[in-house]
């Protein structure tokens, strides 16, 4: 548990968060998940397939894989950063975070434009990897308001709020680029707009409190430095995020060629957008009630095993039953599991948190899971698909290492 200090930028935030503070935060999440997840599921195989390559699953592989890789880096660096931060402005010291939010999109809406025009695989792999620059900074930023300003027993409800963007993201970024227009460069552009759009709210609009003269710890890399056995529920919240979003990008890296390969059906780019909003169904069906009754109830692991469960419950029929109306049963399973976890994953994650002055770093730090997971993901899932039993295997591991991940989470002790 992160320890209380008496300045606003450190302290234990106990007023609650109005609407509309929430709803900013919201859109500024979805605009990230949007520029993350639509070329990461849509564009990058769109144009790796257009490309016409060999072996495109593990070309696909290595270019998420290495964005996955810079993830790893950035995410705690940023947020290291942001600890310390403490911008001038006509002689007062002006909030940490919002700075970095703001230059990490900017930064993600230049890459979305270099991607719209990259003319082969060397360029998609440099824009993807410094796309996920900007990613990782504002990821870090934006997470961090959480601890920064939601009181403990509103962070189940504001964690489902800002759980759904990372689904709703990509379906509103497969409309997009699926109907507004058709083609990978527009595509880009496009979503670089609306990143900007839903970003800039938040940055303009809500409060950001400065750091002023308060001390914190010097940057050293040193300080990256974390003592997991004086943490254990910090590790083990490291372990179950890891697990479950290794699962996830199992189950959701390769569902195009899926389509494609195993289902076979005739139009799988649309049949993909249409998994995506059954997905979205479910998920925004159990986000926003698993955080309020986990408010209610004051306990969050019990919904975090009952999402694996459920996750895997999709996995496995994905794996016996490769036809399209199982796929859009287990999309809606798979949605609805993946919702309640991430209705409850950051609120848990906020109340192990080691130190106030370190928040950012240690989201960082968390944050470093599912880009190791992403990264993990392409490597097993690309020969398990190609020589160890193609997607029935792949999707097998899926609920595995799903339901161990939830199961993990019962090993932290001071959350109920």
């Amino acid at each position: 548990m992160a320890v209380t200090h008496g300045t606003p930028a450190l302290a234990e935030p106990v007023v609650p968060v109005r609407r509309s503070w929430i709803g900013l935060l919201f859109a500024a999440n979805l605009g990230l998940w949007m520029a993350y997840y639509t070329p990461l599921q849509i564009l990058l195989p769109q144009q790796i397939e257009d490309l016409g390559v060999a072996h495109k699953e593990l070309w696909l592989g290595i270019v998420t894989g290495i964005g996955a890789i810079v993830a790893v880096v950035v995410n705690p660096l940023a947020g290291a950063l942001s600890d310390r931060t403490r911008p001038r402005l006509f002689g007062r010291y002006r909030g940490r975070r919002h700075i970095w939010t703001a230059g990490g999109a900017l930064l993600l809406f230049l890459m979305l434009l270099t991607l719209a025009v990259a003319p082969n695989l060397f360029w998609l792999t440099v824009g993807w990897a410094l796309a996920n620059i900007g990613i990782n900074i504002m990821l870090a930023t934006l997470t961090s308001a959480v601890p920064d300003r939601v009181p403990v027993a509103q962070r189940g409800l504001v964690s489902g709020w800002i759980g759904m963007p990372v689904a709703l993201g990509l379906v509103v970024g497969a409309i997009l680029v699926t109907s507004v227009v058709t083609t990978p460069p527009p595509g880009y552009l496009i979503i670089a707009i609306g990143l900007l759009l839903l970003v800039t709210p938040f940055v303009l609009r809500t409060p950001d409190d400065p750091l002023g003269d308060d001390a914190v710890p010097r940057f050293t890399l040193r300080g990256f430095r974390l003592d997991l056995r004086g943490n254990p529920d910090f590790a083990w919240a490291w372990v179950t995020r890891f697990l479950v979003m290794l699962g996830n990008a199992l189950g959701t890296l390769y569902l195009l060629y899926f389509l494609t390969d195993a289902v076979e059906l005739d139009d799988p780019d649309t049949g993909l957008l249409y998994l995506i909003l059954i997905y979205t169904v479910g998920m925004i069906g159990t986000a926003m009630l698993s955080g309020w009754l986990s408010d209610r109830a004051g306990k969050r692991k019990v919904f975090v095993v009952w999402s694996g469960v459920i996750i895997a419950v999709a996995a496995i029929l994905l794996a016996i039953w490769p036809v399209w109306p199982v796929a859009m049963v287990a999309a809606l399973l798979f949605g609805a599991g993946f919702g309640i976890y991430l209705a409850v994953d950051t609120a848990v994650v906020t109340q192990v948190l080691p130190a106030a002055a370190n928040r950012a770093k240690d989201i960082g730090v968390i944050n470093i899971a599912p880009s190791v997971s992403q990264a993990l993901g392409p490597v097993l899932a690309a020969p398990v698909v190609a020589f160890l039993g193609g997607y029935p295997a792949l999707f097998a591991l899926t609920a595995v290492t799903s339901l161990a991940g939830a199961l993990a989470v019962l090993k932290i002790r001071s959350v109920r």
